[in-house]
């Protein structure tokens, strides 16, 4: 979203572009502010560690040649500020380089990263992702509802944009991702890499007293949310290095987060300080994460019925009663003939490979037939209750 140029938040025309980088200043870890000033300069300065989560949405090399006219002749708002330009592939990829080690620098141990780009730029990205020792998690790909059309017709529609999820390495096994509370909000089916959003439009999107848009690649609320939402927690600090009108910032606020915004354009600073600023926090209640099953206590079947909820002799079934087992007093289950664990023998019944008993066996009860994982559920609430 940002521009990476050389500069200062002084006012005034525009100076050449930096690829490299400033000399090095003091550490600083300013939160819920807009830093503005060349990116790897401003990223050398935050302290190494201290970031649970980055988006970066960098300057994609759209490589254009010449103004993009529609069949009526009139002239598309395209992207074609110098920020985009790079004189070479080898110049965007040692700009890539540059940021990617900073940014990996201030990731804490187990924190994740995003970066979004489209065919001109998310490949030579990627690459250079693993060259760095990132490890890729997912590549996202972002559907837009209502992409701009080819109008030359001598390609497919662009309709969508890739974005790349990786944690720092290999052995970061501990980052955040909240896949129950994703599940839960999209009809209890996991969230796939495809996501089908709408294009920033409306009032959503910033526009100057001109009536032009501030920013000609502004990302939607909802894209960002998204991202927060399964890869951070309320207090985590997001970091974004290509600020631009702060969206990343807004949705941060919202959810609370902190961030950290790093932009050059005083223009998109200012936008972006005065966007944020209007935000309007969401209540705790709203936020909080919702508690994941991995993050529950671990409940062993015995457990059952050592607290009363199922006796042994119980019969066990399938939803469809298509397989019974018994209720061993050891907290094993036997069928025909063979004793095991409600998973082993779960599996066995379908003959598959694994199988998880909490959801696939049933017990007839007062209330009638009750899954395995409603008396652990049950069994929690003991718990908890104690």
């Amino acid at each position: 979203m940002g521009i990476p140029r050389t500069g200062t938040a002084s006012a005034g025309p525009r100076v050449k572009v930096s690829r490299t980088g400033l000399p090095a200043a003091a550490p600083r870890m300013t939160l819920d502010s807009v830093i503005v000033g060349d990116c790897i300069a401003e990223l050398e300065r935050i302290p190494s560690g201290s970031v649970d989560l980055v988006f970066a949405d960098p300057p994609y090399n759209l490589q254009l040649e010449g103004a993009l006219s529609r069949p009526d002749q009139s002239v598309v708002d395209a992207v074609d500020d110098d920020w985009d330009k790079f004189a070479s592939f080898e110049a965007y990829d040692a700009f890539t380089r540059a940021w990617l080690l900073q940014a990996r620098r201030v990731m804490k141990k187990d924190a994740t990263l995003w970066v979004i780009g489209s065919y001109h730029n998310i490949f030579r990205v990627g690459a250079i992702l693993q060259d760095l020792g990132f490890w890729i998690l997912n590549d996202v790909v972002w559907r837009k509802a209502n992409p701009m059309p080819n109008f030359r017709g001598r390609r497919f529609t662009n309709a969508h944009e890739t974005m790349i999820w990786a944690s720092r390495g290999p052995d970061a096994k501990a980052y955040t991702f909240h896949y129950d509370a994703l599940k839960a909000g999209n009809e209890d089916t996991q969230v796939r890499s495809d996501w089908f959003i709408p294009l920033c439009t409306g009032g959503e999107r910033l526009k100057g007293e001109d009536g032009r848009k501030v920013h000609p690649t502004q990302k939607p609320e909802a894209l960002l949310a998204r991202v927060l939402l399964s890869s951070s927690n309320p207090g985590d600090v997001v970091l974004d290095p290509f600020f631009g009108t702060g969206t990343t910032g807004a949705v941060a606020k919202k959810l609370g987060r902190h961030f950290i915004g790093i932009e050059r354009d005083t223009t998109y600073a200012a936008a972006a300080r005065e966007r944020i600023a209007a935000v309007e926090p969401l209540s705790g209640e709203a936020i909080a994460p919702a508690p994941g099953k991995r993050a529950e206590p671990r409940i062993p079947f015995a457990s059952l019925l050592e607290a009363g909820l199922i006796a042994p002799g119980a019969l066990l079934f399938d939803e469809k009663r298509r397989y019974e087992a018994t209720v061993r007093a050891d907290g094993a289950i036997l069928r025909d003939g063979i004793v095991g664990s409600i998973h082993k023998i779960g599996a066995l019944s379908q003959g598959l490979p694994a199988c998880n008993g909490w959801t696939f066996w049933m017990t007839e009860t007062a209330e009638g037939p009750v899954l395995l994982d409603d008396l652990r559920r049950r069994m929690r609430g003991l718990m908890a209750a104690a």
